[in-house]
């Protein structure tokens, strides 16, 4: 955790400070132009000392510039104004020599209200650098001569009780000014601790064995705390857990992080959370946390979950097992009526032929949904088995496409096949082949306009077969795209969805599976669809084909 000052301690830090420092340099200014006056109108200055006095005035006058604008580079500036001030007013008072050497001591007593650390190191240096050019300008005859006895013991007594006061006076602030930044960190710290002692979790630290070196907060329920401080992480978990925490050790300190669950020793009916993470020392931290709730709402959802899957596959046994229940009737009503179209018994009278041939359309279509529904019921209670034989691809793909050339042609939409001149033999389910072909290209000419085209390839494609159903319709919008392909999911407006059940799609998919195999979809609204299955089910002695022509099913 980032442990700072709170945001109104680091004001009023900076504020205090900033105005001690002006008052610092308010109070030197004002002390030596009083002097500077008091001395005139008394004893009489010289020029020399006269611009003594004010050179070690001007730098209290430059130090306002805190009122408008307090940073490091300006109290850097002001500590080298100090230096030179100071320095000036020691070579016009007669040098090192002189009573005012003493003033090249003050950029050090400033530096001590303006900031302590290295600016106060700084001054020192500045301070020496000072002393050191008022020498070379004695030495050098550059200095004027020092002032009579008695002026020049009231100027030596103004630079020493200024310098010392004003160095008292700044070591005073500063003192003051670090206790309160130290309270101000106590009083921090203090906010800190009491967030992590009564925050509701458990703030761990822990070295790779998983002994705990010090907590924040409160256990989860169960948790023993004497367990967990005494003897460590793994103590405080059901023997039966504690492989899991290791490994969650062992991870965090490889990894960087981990997770883990258990519950807590003696408490099987609580569980706890861990989560883990390595330290810069090499050490561990962790977070524990009460998980009981969360375990129970697992359990409930997975209940749940497991209750729906059930109902679901018994849906499906007994969709299965009316399999023979449900055709019987329907193959009856549509032998009935075939015979009625046939007038094997004599003709039909008035309406009656046109009702037949209804009649048998009708269970026609009825048969096939139900034929889909119950191949889907089976699929998913798992008691649908292929039968694999060898034989050549194309016989179901073009048994599939002269089926559909009638519904085609009704359509006004031109249906191709492009199919490999050569045999393409496989080791697959003849039907399911076959009804992949029926349902994809009745799917395209569901959502192809009048005039436009259906084609479907099949080609050899690595050790398998790939059949790619593409057409010209009005293809489908991204949010279909997505549901398409499970079970009784349809696209398209309403008259569109009222043509099927919204099985044909899952049912090439579930038979692609089964096979091994995979399909996938990709469209563009106003483009058209392309629908691609690939099956790995080539037979060892197939050969691919790099050539393929076009196959017109005879009208």
């Amino acid at each position: 955790m980032d442990q700072r000052l709170p945001p109104h301690s680091q004001a009023s830090a900076a504020t205090l400070s900033r105005g001690e420092a002006l008052l610092w340099h308010q109070v030197w200014l004002g002390a030596v132009m009083t002097i500077l006056v008091v001395l005139t109108l008394v004893v009489g200055l010289s020029w020399t000392a006269a611009a003594a006095l004010v050179c070690a005035a001007l730098p209290g006058a430059a130090g306002l510039a805190l009122r408008w604008r307090d940073t490091a580079q300006t109290r850097a500036i002001l500590v080298v104004l100090w230096a030179v001030g100071g320095a000036f007013a020691c070579i016009l008072g007669g040098g090192v020599s002189g009573p005012l050497a003493v003033w090249c001591l003050a950029p050090l007593a400033a530096a001590t209200t303006l900031g302590p650390g290295r600016l106060v190191a700084e001054a020192a240096a500045l301070a020496l650098m000072g002393a050191a050019l008022a020498a070379a300008a004695q030495i050098a005859g550059l200095a004027p001569g020092p002032p009579p006895a008695s002026l020049g013991f009231w100027l030596g007594l103004t630079a020493l009780l200024t310098t010392s006061v004003g160095a008292a006076t700044g070591l005073l602030l500063s003192h003051r000014r670090s206790a309160r930044r130290q309270a101000a960190d106590q009083g921090a710290y203090g906010v800190l601790e009491r967030l992590l002692t009564e925050q509701p979790h458990l703030l761990i630290s822990l070295d790779p064995s998983g002994r705990v070196g010090s907590a924040f907060g409160y256990a989860p329920e169960g948790v023993s705390e004497g367990l967990l401080l005494g003897e460590g992480l793994l103590a405080a978990a059901e023997p039966a857990d504690r492989p899991a925490l290791e490994i969650a050790l062992q991870t965090a300190l490889t990894k960087g992080g981990a997770e883990a669950s258990f519950a807590p020793l003696g408490a099987l009916h609580c569980a706890s959370s861990l989560s883990l993470r390595r330290a810069a020392d090499g050490g561990l931290v962790g977070v524990l946390r009460d998980a009981t709730l969360q375990r129970a709402r697992e359990a409930a959802l997975e209940a749940g979950k497991l209750a729906a899957e059930q109902l679901n596959a018994g849906k499906s046994r007994f969709l299965a097992n009316m399999s023979h229940e449900l055709r019987t009737p329907l193959n009856a009503i549509m032998g009935f009526s075939d015979m009625m179209r046939a007038r094997l018994f004599g003709p039909l009278t008035g309406r009656y032929g046109e009702y037949a041939e209804l009649i048998h359309e009708s269970g026609g279509h009825l048969l096939d949904l139900i034929n889909d529904v119950l191949d889907m019921s089976k699929i998913e209670a798992e008691a649908y088995h292929l039968s694999i034989e060898t034989f050549d691809a194309r016989e179901p793909v073009s048994a599939a496409l002269r089926l559909m050339r009638l519904q085609a042609d009704e359509s006004g939409i031109s249906l191709r096949g492009v199919l490999p001149p050569q045999d393409l033999d496989i080791d697959a389910d003849r039907r399911a082949l076959k009804q992949m072909v029926l349902n994809l290209v009745s799917n395209a000419l569901k959502f192809t306009p009048r005039g436009g085209q259906v084609t479907v390839t099949l080609t050899a494609h690595s050790g398998g077969i790939e059949l790619v159903v593409a057409d010209t319709g009005v293809g489908i919008a991204e949010e279909d795209l997505n549901r398409l392909g499970r079970p009784y999911e349809q696209a398209g407006d309403a008259d569109q969805r009222s043509q099927g059940s919204g099985l044909g799609l899952s049912l090439v998919r579930a038979f692609a599976e089964l096979h091994g195999g995979d399909m996938t979809i990709e469209s563009e609204l106003g483009e058209g669809t392309s629908v691609t299955v690939r099956l790995p089910v080539l037979a060892a002695g197939g050969r691919p084909s790099a050539q393929v022509i076009a196959f017109a099913p005879p009208r």
